[in-house]
């Protein structure tokens, strides 16, 4: 029986908890392993908790707090309540600041992992960005109560990672894609094709994941499916991916997006999965 407690530790944009109810029936759930090189927020990851996974991503930050849930997991909460008893405006602009001098280079894995659950759990709509230098750049949120310390969903996640054989990496998605058996199973959430100027969103990673990127993107996919290995990728609905994937089956799916820099374009918008199942 799956641990209900098991739920995404951040806010991420793009989090697919809204849509696991369309995604979860296309996933074999009893797949050899579980394949996910753009984990994120981890939302399908936890809701099917499979015991044999590999997890990726490029953001070092996200996932050294998931390797520190796992390993670290009291000192962790030992500095989550340290920040929930200082936070204000001032505090938060102050740890958001660690990141634009020597400091943050000073701080151990786990003080770093505090300090992005804080961030993200008090800044503005939990928006996790980055400028072009790679530093955090959201505003304070201004919450009343905001959950800073969800002792009993961290303690969750880390027992999960610990009594299972989670695979967490820090690289290129396609490393994750090597070697694979036929029997594993891949997820793909890549950082979608904007569907206009003002709905691109790349504040993950300094850089970003443009239309070359959905090319070879696209290519990989060719590979596993030349290998008989089986995926379903989440993407926006737009000419540029329909085009390369055009060989696909293709499902409309609806999702509701808050970021976009026009108010009345947030809301509800069509996305897309991809599969060859």
């Amino acid at each position: 029986m799956n641990n209900l407690l098991l739920s995404p530790l951040l806010k991420w944009v793009g989090g697919k908890r809204q849509l696991l109810s369309d995604i979860l029936p296309m996933v074999d759930n009893k797949c050899s392993t579980y394949v996910e090189p753009f984990i994120g927020g981890g939302a399908v990851l936890f809701s099917m908790q499979p015991k044999r996974a590999i997890i990726n991503d490029y953001n070092h930050e996200l996932i050294n707090v998931y390797r520190v849930v796992r390993d670290n997991l009291d000192e962790l909460l030992e500095l989550l309540y340290i920040h929930q008893a200082n936070n204000s405006s001032e505090y938060y602009y102050e740890v958001r600041a660690w990141d634009r001098d020597e400091y943050l280079n000073k701080m151990t894995n786990i003080e770093k992992a505090a300090r992005i659950i804080y961030l993200n759990k008090t800044c503005y709509n939990g928006l996790y960005r980055v400028n072009s230098a790679g530093q955090f750049n959201s505003p304070y949120g201004r919450y009343k109560n905001p959950n800073i310390v969800n002792e009993a969903v961290l303690k969750a996640v880390s027992k999960y990672f610990k009594n299972n054989d989670i695979d967490i990496r820090n690289g290129d998605y396609k490393d994750t894609l090597i070697n694979l058996d036929k029997r594993s199973f891949v997820y793909l959430d890549p950082p979608y094709m904007p569907i206009s100027s003002s709905s691109s969103f790349t504040g993950y990673t300094e850089g970003g994941f443009g239309y070359e990127h959905q090319v070879e993107l696209k290519e990989e996919c060719d590979k596993l499916t030349q290998k008989g290995i089986r995926f379903v990728q989440s993407n926006s609905d737009c000419d540029e991916i329909r085009e390369l994937y055009k060989e696909y089956k293709i499902k409309i799916v609806k999702a509701k997006r808050s970021i976009n820099s026009v108010a009345k374009k947030r809301g509800e918008i069509n996305e897309v999965l991809i599969y060859n199942v």
